[in-house]
Order: structure tokens, then C-alpha cells, then sequence
């Protein structure tokens, strides 16, 4: 196993280590016991993930309090399922002196630490993340929250975790389309900070597709080396951290327009499409690009077509209230080039104007790219 030191500045308290390696679930809860002595357990997981057995496989037959979220997935990610975790934790009398074990995708790890973060004004969350969408990006970072009825994340926190555990095992609990959607956010990693790894990827698609330990343990640690450096130097996104949305802008739109019909890695790979028609309106060098990442998806076998019943103006409308937007209306994270970030004076978010992004939605609607 190896690990990463994660040292937020001014913040001793949220320095962390994240733990990666292969089928070691069952170690997992001693450590957390060492790592945070005398504090009574509380796990957050989903019907998924207990259908799995990887809850059973995590307790190794101990006894501890448990939500199971149901059903799995977005549509439970909202501030009812918060009250009834907090109400469950009331019913076992957890004090200030418990801990909340995070077990799952990214929607679980979203709210067992939001949870985690407003519980008796705040008690620790371990990240146990179990797909490729959380353990290279979610579980990572401190971000914490719940949809709204209207947008993605209304309600929520930055509250960085105790540790992070990242156990490529459980990656086999995956159907093909949910493995294959989380690698986009691998790919969003290399696109924004890693021209090498970007090649990588796109080199050993296949044996990361069949899975095999080597590569998965190879990119577990690459997202963490990368979203460490980004979270260490930003914790709280005021500037560098927004680097990590790039291709969310207008994938986050689609994905909330869809209402979570679309997978979140498939969402992103069209946000990651539409950022690289944007790049070359902009006159920027994404051809080639493009024509990479439209064969690394298909490879992946992630769809780019966009529901017919998603207009325009919906995702006009979602994006006049993305949380980069000023003046209702969002900034985009671009590429200069693979691997670098485009700046707009000091700032990553850079302004384009409604007629290109128009333009695009169109483009990418229509699919003609």
C-alpha cells in the first residue's frame, strides 16, 4: 500500500492521509480505530454497495450502526436523506465523540460528510470510496453536500475528511457502464495538469477496462497526486481549485437536466467536448484533441448523445446559476493546451461570451463535432 499526505495551510487539523492499494476492505476499521481512538463508528453506505457485500466484507462480522441509503444513486441525494441520517444517528445516541464512515460512490461520500460536518456541530468522516468516479475525484478534497430541488450541491460544505481509503478491489462491484463513465474523471485529471498521464490513459484503456490492479493502483494514485497538489494550494476554491471543473460547467447542466438519466462520467465527457469546441472557437489548439477524446470515449463505450427531451434553454437556464457564475452567467475552465490550464489575467475561470457557448450547445445537442 502506499500513501499521500494531504496538508491543508493554516490547518493542522485537516491534514490527512489517503491510503491506496488492493483488496484490504477487511484492515480497514482497525485502522480507523487506531486512527481515531474511542470514537463509536457510524456507517453510511448504499443498497448497492451492501448488495455487493462490501458492507459485510468492511465489518468482518463486528456490529456497528449503519444507514443504508435507498435507493442508491443522485435521487437520493437531497436534504430528506440528510434528516433521516441525523435523526439515525440521534436514535443511537451518538454523541460528539462518534465518527461517520463514508462507504460508497460519490453520492455517498457527498453526504456522509455533509452529514458528518453538521451532526452536534461537526464530528469526523472517513472516505471509503468504491467506484473510479469517487476514488479519483469525489472522496478527495473536503467538498461536502445535497441537491437542491433546482441545482447540484445547493446545500453543503468544504470539511476534509479524517482519512481516505482507497481499496481498487472494490472497483469490481462496478457494471461495466458505471466503471467505464467514472474514468472520465481520470481523464479530467490528465487533460487539466498531466500531458503523460493523458497519453497514459489513452495507452492502457484496455487493461483498465479489464481491470487489472497494476494500472488501477497506477491512476488511483495520479488523481490523489494531482488533486492534492490542486487541493493543498486551494482548499476552498477561490481561484486554482476551479481547475477541477473543467468539463462540469455544462456537464453538470446536462446532468441535472437529464434529472440524473445520465450518468455522471458520461455527463463530463460531453462538458469535456463542449469545453474543446468552445477552446477552438476561441482559436486555441483542440483539433487534434478532440479527435482524441472522441476515440478514447468510444473506446470506453460512453455515449455523448444528449436525451431529446433536454432543450437549450434548459441548460441556459442551469447554467445561469453555476456556482463560478457572475451576473448569471457561468465562467469556463479551457484548456491552453493538454496538460495546461487557459488564465484569464490570474484567474482559471475565464470568461466566454453567451453567443460561443450558445453556439456549442447547439453543436453538441446536434452532435455534430
Amino acid at each position: 500500500m502506499q500513501k499521500i499526505e494531504v496538508k491543508i495551510p493554516a490547518n493542522p487539523q485537516s491534514s490527512y492521509a489517503i491510503t491506496v492499494g488492493d483488496d484490504f476492505l477487511d484492515s480497514i476499521i482497525p485502522q480507523i480505530k487506531t486512527l481515531l481512538p474511542n470514537r463509536e463508528l457510524f456507517i453510511i453506505t448504499d443498497a448497492n454497495v451492501v448488495k455487493a457485500g462490501l458492507l459485510k466484507k468492511l465489518t468482518a462480522g463486528v456490529q456497528l450502526p449503519c444507514y443504508v441509503i435507498t435507493p442508491a444513486g443522485e435521487q437520493s441525494k437531497h436534504i430528506g436523506t440528510i434528516t433521516k441520517i441525523i435523526e439515525e444517528m440521534e436514535t443511537n445516541a451518538l454523541g460528539r465523540d462518534c465518527a461517520v464512515v463514508a462507504l460508497g460512490g460519490g453520492t455517498v461520500g457527498d453526504m456522509a460528510g455533509f452529514a458528518a460536518a453538521i451532526y452536534k456541530r461537526g464530528v469526523p468522516v472517513i472516505q471509503i470510496p468504491t467506484t473510479t468516479v469517487a476514488q479519483a475525484d469525489s472522496a478527495i478534497g473536503g467538498k461536502t453536500g445535497v441537491d437542491s430541488s433546482i441545482s447540484k450541491n445547493a446545500y453543503g460544505a468544504f470539511y476534509h475528511p479524517a482519512a481516505v481509503f482507497v481499496d481498487v478491489a472494490t472497483l469490481k462491484s462496478l457494471d461495466e457502464k458505471q466503471f467505464n463513465c467514472g474514468l472520465v474523471e481520470s481523464i479530467k485529471h490528465a487533460l487539466i495538469a498531466d500531458s503523460d498521464y493523458f497519453d497514459y490513459l489513452q495507452k492502457n484503456v484496455d487493461a483498465l477496462c479489464a481491470r487489472q490492479v497494476k494500472p488501477l493502483e497506477y491512476i488511483a494514485m495520479k488523481n490523489c497526486q494531482i488533486k492534492v497538489a490542486v487541493v493543498e494550494e486551494d482548499p476552498y476554491e477561490k481561484n486554482k481549485r476551479r481547475i477541477l471543473n473543467y468539463g462540469h460547467t455544462i456537464g453538470h447542466a446536462i446532468e441535472s437536466a437529464s434529472e440524473y438519466e445520465i450518468l455522471h462520467g458520461q455527463a463530463v465527457a460531453i462538458g469535456i467536448i463542449a469545453a474543446n469546441i468552445i477552446e477552438q472557437k476561441l482559436g486555441l489548439n483542440a483539433k487534434e484533441r478532440l479527435a482524441q477524446l472522441k476515440q478514447l470515449f468510444a473506446k470506453l463505450n460512453i455515449s455523448l448523445r444528449i436525451p431529446a427531451k433536454i432543450k437549450k434553454e434548459q441548460i441556459l437556464d442551469i447554467l445561469s446559476r453555476d456556482k463560478k457564475a457572475i451576473g448569471k452567467w457561468p465562467r469556463f475552465i479551457l484548456l491552453e493546451k493538454t496538460g495546461k490550464v487557459l488564465r484569464d489575467g490570474e484567474q482559471y475561470a475565464y470568461n466566454v461570451k453567451r453567443e460561443i457557448v450558445e453556439e456549442t450547445i447547439d453543436i453538441i445537442l446536434k452532435e455534430k463535432y
